[in-house]
């Protein structure tokens, strides 16, 4: 069964200007691999918040920031270590990049990952080249777009993965969330943890953000959380119903009727989170690895056995 919702004629990204000086870079339609990017615009210099996935998106990427101020890019945060938003990252070799420590140490352990071509629809990826932050933290770090000031905080729980940062504006109440938010696609807790995802959900409400920039999907406001936590509790529902039943994650996702959330895009993704959340539920510590490999086998499966659609 195919579960994938996607336009294969995507429209062009846009640049959003969503406080003075603050920009997120949306790219449609956020499904697999086609994430957001943002950045901030000084008197001094450029902060982009994330790179893209394939060289050209990541070239498309630098020509928008260009089109908005001749500045440089002198530094470059990343929000966790996933390819779609550090893949472009050599592109931006004039740029101090910074991230969490455990960010530095995946992206060097997975490197540009030999399965995408297997996994995925054909992309053309372009020239990439491993480029990871060499500037790490431990819990986060203060930068400053002039007198703006920017906190880039380590949310400390495995979530999305277990190196997952924000960018949180406090004076705009700007977020940039990183894939801790997804809107209108799928959230993907695989790397990381359902329990640890819905506990930083709690945490970034609490931050009282006015506009969200997800790593997926259009620029929302708090009520995004609330969609990405309904599907997260369906999915621990699902899981413990599954689990009690005897049934494999894979079992567990064909006979479940997704309802509300069989729309969105990329909706193949329950199997993944089924995995995450059968770990869960049997005690393993947040993120903890599990077969990843097979989650991603069994995604396919769920998908017809056809590859996952990748429009990057």
């Amino acid at each position: 069964m195919s579960s994938s919702r996607h336009d294969h004629a995507l429209p062009p990204a846009r640049v959003e200007e969503v406080s003075d000086g603050v920009y997120a870079y949306i790219q449609p339609d956020g499904s697999w691999w086609i994430n957001n990017t943002g950045f901030l615009a000084g008197r001094r210099g450029v902060i982009s918040i994330d790179s893209c996935a394939t060289e050209r998106r990541t070239t498309a990427y630098r020509e928008a920031i260009r089109a908005v101020t001749d500045r440089p890019v002198t530094t470059l945060v990343n929000t966790h270590h996933h390819g779609d938003h550090t893949f472009g990252n050599f592109a931006f070799p004039e740029a101090t990049i910074v991230g969490h420590e455990q960010t530095r140490e995946r992206v060097i352990e997975e490197g540009i990952s030999e399965y995408l071509d297997v996994a995925w629809t054909p992309v053309e990826w372009g020239d990439l080249r491993t480029d990871p932050p060499f500037l790490t933290y431990t819990d986060g770090v203060t930068l400053y777009s002039d007198d703006l000031r920017c906190e880039v905080r380590h949310v400390g729980v495995a979530a999305h993965t277990t190196n997952d940062s924000i960018v949180w504006i406090p004076e705009r109440r700007v977020l940039f969330s990183g894939d801790l938010v997804f809107n209108e696609s799928t959230p993907f807790v695989l790397m990381g943890s359902v329990v640890g995802a819905l506990r930083v959900l709690d945490d970034l409400e609490a931050l009282g953000a006015r506009t969200i920039v997800p790593g997926h999907g259009g620029v929302c406001g708090p009520g995004a959380l609330g969609q990405v936590r309904g599907y997260l509790r369906f999915v621990l529902d699902t899981a413990e119903r599954g689990r009690k039943a005897g049934l494999s994650p894979l079992e567990t996702a064909r006979e479940t009727d997704l309802g509300e959330y069989g729309g969105m895009r990329d909706s193949e993704r329950i199997v993944g989170n089924l995995h995450r959340a059968y770990a869960d539920l049997d005690g393993l510590p947040a993120g903890a690895p599990i077969d990843v490999v097979t989650a991603i086998l069994e995604m396919i499966d769920f998908n017809g056995g056809r590859p996952l659609t990748c429009l990057a």
